[in-house]
């Protein structure tokens, strides 16, 4: 073997090595980059479950804040989606309740879960859900529409400059078809009806 074979081997492997330190360090960072937004309200996350409705704000009677509702499907759900409101004028303190109208527009049972966002970011730590579909998955029967409430209260803490917060939904398809007879089955098991 010549110097330039060995050479060709001990950098190919040191790029290897190199290769599978940086996925590893990046597959790592998910769940610190997941905790560090839950933390700050980075990226308009908001918490995974409700927060307690006997918690009482103050009301500012002084203070308006414009809560505009966006909802969005991912190309592959077959639903229509869509806020009762657009916007609404809110009072930071006093707790509110809008709806989200969701339809399956499939012949099969479909589940699917939508996932919050506010913007702007810095607002996301402010914006508390008492109640919310958004915190478990969401079954449809085929052809099955409904309107779904959302109660929140924005916490009075809200910076002053922030006058106006976007609350958007993203509803996605869990991949999962819901049956009578057996509860779930993956997708691959069970075909879905074409539109």
């Amino acid at each position: 073997m010549t110097s330039s074979n060995v050479a060709i081997g001990k950098t190919t492997r040191r790029l290897l090595l190199a290769t599978l330190a940086m996925f590893g360090f990046g597959f790592a960072m998910v769940p610190f980059y997941n905790v560090f937004c839950d933390l700050t309200g980075l990226n308009g996350r908001t918490a995974a479950g409700p927060v307690s409705a006997d918690v009482a704000y103050s009301v500012d009677e002084k203070r308006t804040v414009t809560v505009e509702f966006i909802a969005n499907i991912n190309e592959t759900l077959p639903w229509d989606f869509k806020p009762e409101v657009v916007r609404m004028q809110v009072r930071p303190g006093q707790a509110y309740t809008t709806r989200f109208y969701a339809r399956n527009r499939t012949h099969d049972a479909m589940i699917g879960h939508a996932v919050p966002s506010v913007a702007p970011g810095v607002a996301a730590q402010h914006f508390k859900k008492t109640e919310c579909f958004c915190f478990t998955e969401q079954r449809f029967a085929g052809g099955e529409g409904r309107w779904m409430p959302v109660r929140f209260v924005i916490d009075p803490e809200l910076p002053g400059e922030i006058g106006e917060v976007a609350l958007s939904y993203t509803f996605f398809d869990t991949g999962k078809v819901a049956t009578a007879e057996t509860g779930l089955e993956p997708i691959k098991a069970v075909g879905r009806a074409k539109q």
